[in-house]
């Protein structure tokens, strides 16, 4: 036999309110009600449970031990609801029940976070899932239109797409501290070709084999910068890097950038692409002006 509830809602809000008014008469005020119906409310609510929820001592109602308990777990039951019925309401207006950005790994996170956290207040129950994208993976996602919002580089934009300049990244080779690549004065290209070279791992279902510096015989390939960090600060090979995500690394010194007789960066800009902008929601609208926004303050 499926599980009967013994409660209502209703009941446990009446009883919410009734706590937070400080008692019934309180209570019967702020909801229109009788006293009458909130004190029969209770009193069933406590039958059908079997427990003692509150307690009258004079004009005032207290809850017991039980009771707070039970309120807290309420609570949390009335709220579930009333954003259920909320996004219920919102995807009926059009505002898309979740929003999916695809993020470029080299893109600075700081600012899609400040925009986030700009969008949670109005985000109306919406769910984000935000996807890691490398290199052509972008491309892929922002042609097959999985993602609503793609943050990619600017380079790798498909024909027949905008892109909304955000910043731009600068890549910068580095290696361990204990690399013996870190104690050459100078680095020519073919010098450093001949040594371990790590590479991020392309997110396409068929990657190019021909984008970015891989010149080097020997490679080593990871999922994210975070991984080859750990791998450089164990001596092991060199990568080119965003230059945000080893700052701190470089100070301290456990990771050194290396010196090249040619150029010694490699600059990508970032871009913001809508791949279906004639039926874009109004909650992803909102977070692209949000992204933007976060851009221009900085």
């Amino acid at each position: 036999m499926p599980y009967r509830p013994r409660s209502t809602l209703e009941q446990w809000r009446i009883l919410q309110a009734v706590v937070d008014a400080g008692g019934y008469a309180q209570a019967a005020e702020l909801l229109s009600k009788s006293q009458s119906s909130l004190n029969h409310a209770v009193a069933k609510l406590q039958t059908q449970l079997g427990v003692e929820l509150l307690e009258v001592r004079g004009r005032k109602a207290y809850l017991t031990e039980a009771g707070e308990v039970m309120l807290r777990r309420s609570r949390l039951l009335t709220q579930q609801v009333e954003d259920l019925e909320l996004l219920a309401a919102n995807i009926d207006q059009g505002w898309e029940p979740e929003i999916r950005v695809a993020v470029e790994l080299a893109y600075p996170r700081r600012f899609l976070n400040a925009a986030l956290a700009a969008f949670y207040p109005l985000s109306r129950g919406s769910r984000i899932q935000l996807i890691d994208s490398v290199i052509t993976g972008s491309t892929e996602i922002i042609q097959q239109k999985k993602a609503d919002l793609v943050i990619a580089a600017s380079a790798i934009i498909p024909k027949g797409y905008l892109g909304e300049p955000l910043c731009v990244t600068r890549f910068v080779p580095v290696t361990g501290r204990d690399n013996p690549l870190a104690g050459i004065t100078e680095l020519d290209q073919n010098e450093l070709s001949q040594h371990l070279q790590l590479v991020i791992r392309d997110t396409a279902q068929k990657p190019l084999d021909n984008v970015g510096w891989l010149r080097a015989e020997q490679r080593w390939t990871v999922d994210n910068f975070y991984e080859a960090i750990e791998i450089l600060q164990l001596g092991l090979g060199f990568c080119w890097l965003p230059d945000f995500m080893v700052e701190d690394a470089l100070q301290q010194g456990s990771l050194i950038q290396l010196n090249m007789k040619q150029s010694s960066e490699r600059i990508a800009a970032i871009s913001l692409v809508t791949p279906k902008e004639e039926t874009l929601g109004p909650g992803s609208k909102q977070l692209r002006q949000l992204i933007l926004a976060a851009h221009q303050k900085s």
